[in-house]
């Protein structure tokens, strides 16, 4: 790879790195061709970018990049993909679904909105975030169950004096 190429990607991968919140680095390597395909299939349908990188191009993408990753550039060694999403759970998810056949992907971090994971002991913690939209579904179910409570007392009690009026 020229120079001109190597700094062609890190633009790229730098361009990728602001356009989102949400990176899981992995090792994916080991996977052969019908599991790798299973995996991109995968991430495809939950709207998961996955990506092989070269580990110093992505460590020179994060270091240009306005976020601060911390101490993840240092899991950067072996054999590295990314998973881009938009939602926190998603890549945690499948990786740990893949596992259930295999000993891969092995996550080595993770960057969500501004949070840096790191290590393959955080995949159980990483698949259990709540989404944005999930947690939205919760406070509206607490901010409806007071309401849908007093509906039913109300109706309970006005039912209850109907038949009493009878």
């Amino acid at each position: 790879m020229t120079r001109e190429e190597k700094s062609i990607a890190i633009e790229n991968l730098t361009a990728q790195l602001a356009g989102t919140n949400i990176i899981y680095v992995s090792d994916i390597s080991g996977l052969n061709a019908e599991t790798t395909s299973n995996l991109r299939r995968a991430c495809f349908k939950a709207g998961i970018k996955l990506e092989v990188v070269k580990n110093t191009l992505l460590a020179k993408a994060m270091e240009a990049s306005a976020n601060d990753y911390g101490d993840l550039p240092t899991v950067l060694t072996g054999n590295s993909a990314i998973f881009i999403s938009d939602v926190a759970n998603a890549p945690g998810k499948i990786i740990k679904d893949f596992r259930k056949k295999s000993d891969k992907p092995v996550l080595k971090g993770a960057y969500i909105n501004s949070e840096v994971y790191i290590g393959d002991n955080q995949l159980d913690a990483l698949a259990t975030i709540k989404s944005k939209e999930e947690l939205i579904g919760e406070i509206i179910g607490l901010l409806q169950s007071p309401a849908q409570r007093i509906i039913s007392a109300l109706q309970n009690k006005f039912a209850g004096s109907e038949e009493g009026a009878e």
